[in-house]
């Protein structure tokens, strides 16, 4: 079986992994009275009862942000590292007209999530058999192979079709460079669509 080693990054003749989601988290510097934002601000909405946090939304970048009573923020939506700073600001600035004494401080990624798709079925139950350190895959609970990357840490999601998904990044280089091990391991477990047959067929793929 072969060893989860530290990963190599991507080459040029496999699919690239897109952003889906940015997490990121920012400390706004002062307590925050929600039920003053709730009222005054236009895009959000507050229910304490439900949530302890205000929800706010903005179209450019498309985001959501959580409001804590801290001054945490939350923000979740963004396709990159560089748009969810932005929303954050965004969102501090519509708190800082407001009256609040916001200062944008220790903006950090929680967490970016990618897909893709290696254009193959895999056969996710050898996958599973012959990695069994990293790989779990359950079907009757979820229908995709759970794969647990060490160096980066990074948990990858693939499905019978061959799409994946892969969370847990800070940055887009663990992204890519996670991506870059997983796509050679799911290619020699690809198989032939409607093919019944539980062979790997990475010498047939190479051929087209």
């Amino acid at each position: 079986m072969a060893k989860n080693k530290e990963i190599c990054d991507n080459s040029n003749d496999q699919p690239i992994p897109i952003l889906q989601n940015v997490v990121s988290t920012v400390n706004l510097g002062c307590a925050l009275d929600l039920k003053t934002i709730a009222l005054k601000a236009g895009n959000a909405e507050y229910n304490p009862k439900r949530f302890a946090a205000v929800i706010m939304r903005i179209k450019e970048p498309k985001t959501t942000a959580l409001l804590f009573a801290s001054g945490k923020v939350v923000c979740t939506g963004a396709k990159s590292m560089e748009l969810s700073k932005l929303a954050c600001k965004k969102f501090a600035r519509i708190v800082q007209k407001l009256g609040f004494q916001v200062v944008f401080k220790n903006f950090k990624v929680q967490n970016m999530v990618a897909s893709a798709d290696v254009t193959a079925p895999v056969n996710l139950s050898r996958l599973s058999t012959d990695h069994y350190l990293f790989a779990k895959y359950e079907p009757e609970l979820f229908p995709g192979l759970i794969y647990r990357i060490e160096n980066p840490r990074i948990t990858i999601l693939v499905f019978p079709s061959g799409r994946i998904v892969l969370t847990g990044a800070k940055f887009k280089e663990e992204i890519d460079r996670a991506f870059g091990y997983i796509f050679p391991v799911l290619m020699s477990y690809a198989r032939v669509k409607n093919d019944q047959d539980q062979v790997p067929v990475i010498k047939r793929i190479k051929k087209k």
